[in-house]
């Protein structure tokens, strides 16, 4: 059933969790958990959030690697390989089929934010960083999303990167560059964490992130820490899937999966100590929301000493956790191509990215001359981040906790996943029973 052996396997287990943790670890965790954490009350939001993580987050992303290392292909053919042998129904297999469209949907929008990173490193690295007032702050965001023709330009760009990693195959291409971006990540969390030890507002952050607040704590504290939690780890867009095909069998994906949620986890508390010291340190607000980066940050970075290379190192950093996400997206999707049309990994890299362009050009276009254009009661921005992340991802999510907990017989998932301890195998199918299956299906009704 499995084909994930040889030039399309992982080279070593730490490939394998690099380019896993770098699908998990992107704007989401750099861009997204500070904000969120600051609307949601600081350290009280953290510790729901750690909670969800770890509870939530790792077994439902074993579920996912476990089905996907089963099949051994993309996640329709794996869903459909594993629900087959277990005489289940075939259909399943569109729950793989809704994975990719989902990362499919997903990767048409993430490409256009990933396209205004690169912007604002190319602005950082030519001295044109946007600083010296909120107005200038604004208009320069603000002219990006109206220049179409630039906009476009840094779409593209990040799809054709994403692309030629991909293309390249997964251990020259995917795990070579994350072998090298990965550790850069991390290099540069570190650096701008110690450069804000000597700048100021560290103090303040410990406080604000790690002295817990209970009062602060509510039902929306809960449903947005799981959420960021479930949509941060990555799981329901067939990426964890696709790496876990070419994950061979000696490697635990128990371990793999703890490894994986901790990593992103840490990087979004990294995140909140790089980013939280230079708002507080510059006078500015925790809950500034979604242009917290590009519209508050320009600020401190102008403020601050040596903000022009913290600003370089700053948008380098974001660049880097931009484009390995979209590799996450892109894998699917090309695994997909090469499995239904039965071409290469290069034409199916070809197609997927010749596919996406379009539809990324028309995610750039409701930025601006598609702005007022509504579809039941939103606009057309609204709509394109709102279907696959607040409906697709958590049902894609529910069927996957479903098929593994509920349909499949327990004794597949006992083999698969191999834990010694027959005690921690039944924690595991405990919480996904009892515990992800309802968290999942109240963050899908809740949103809905």
């Amino acid at each position: 059933m499995s084909n994930n052996a040889g030039s399309t396997a992982w080279g070593s287990t730490g490939g394998f969790l690099m380019a896993s943790i770098g699908f998990a670890v992107g704007l989401g965790n750099i861009w997204r958990f500070p904000y969120v954490t600051g609307e949601n009350g600081g350290s009280a939001f953290v510790i729901v959030y750690l909670g969800c993580a770890f509870l939530i987050g790792v077994p439902i992303l074993m579920a996912e690697i476990m089905l996907g290392r089963r099949g051994g292909f993309s996640p329709s053919a794996s869903i459909n390989a594993v629900a087959g042998d277990a005489g289940l129904s075939r259909h399943w297999s569109w729950v793989g089929v809704l994975n990719v469209t989902t990362a499919f949907l997903i990767q048409m929008a993430y490409a256009v934010v990933a396209g205004w990173v690169l912007y604002y490193f190319y602005l950082a690295l030519t001295g044109q960083m946007p600083g010296a007032d909120s107005l200038t702050a604004k208009a320069t965001f603000d002219n990006l999303l109206l220049n179409v023709p630039t906009s476009i330009f840094w779409t593209v760009l990040s799809l054709v990167t994403a692309g030629a990693i991909i293309c390249a195959g997964v251990q020259q291409g995917i795990e070579r560059a994350v072998k090298i971006l990965m550790p850069t990540l991390f290099a540069l969390l570190l650096v701008l964490f110690v450069f804000n030890i000597f700048a100021g507002g560290v103090p303040e952050t410990l406080a604000y992130l790690f002295l817990p607040d209970f009062s602060k704590i509510s039902a929306d504290t809960f449903l947005a820490a799981l959420s960021q939690a479930f949509f941060s780890i990555g799981v329901a867009m067939g990426g964890m899937m696709m790496f876990g095909a070419y994950l061979p069998k000696s490697i635990s994906v128990a371990k793999c999966a703890l490894i994986i949620v901790a990593a992103d986890t840490g990087v979004a508390l990294l995140a909140g100590l790089v980013i939280f010291p230079m708002v507080f340190n510059n006078g500015m607000a925790p809950d500034a929301g979604t242009g917290l980066i590009f519209l508050t940050l320009p600020l401190a970075f102008h403020q601050m000493w040596g903000g022009d290379v913290v600003a370089v190192l700053f948008f380098l950093l974001l660049s880097v956790a931009a484009v390995t996400s979209m590799v996450g997206l892109a894998e699917p999707i090309t695994g997909s191509v090469m499995q239904w049309l039965k071409v290469s990994r290069i034409k199916a890299t070809l197609l997927a990215t010749a596919t996406l362009m379009p539809f990324s050009i028309m995610s750039v276009l409701t930025y601006n001359h598609w702005a007022e254009v509504a579809l039941f009661n939103r606009s057309l921005g609204a709509l394109v981040d709102y279907i696959p992340n607040q409906v697709f991802l958590p049902l894609g999510g529910l069927l996957i906790a479903l098929l593994v907990a509920w349909f499949l017989p327990k004794h597949v998932s006992a083999d698969e996943l191999a834990i010694e301890n027959p005690r921690y195998f039944s924690i595991w199918y405990q919480l996904m029973r009892f515990v992800v299956v309802p968290a999942i299906f109240v963050i899908l009704i809740t949103t809905i």
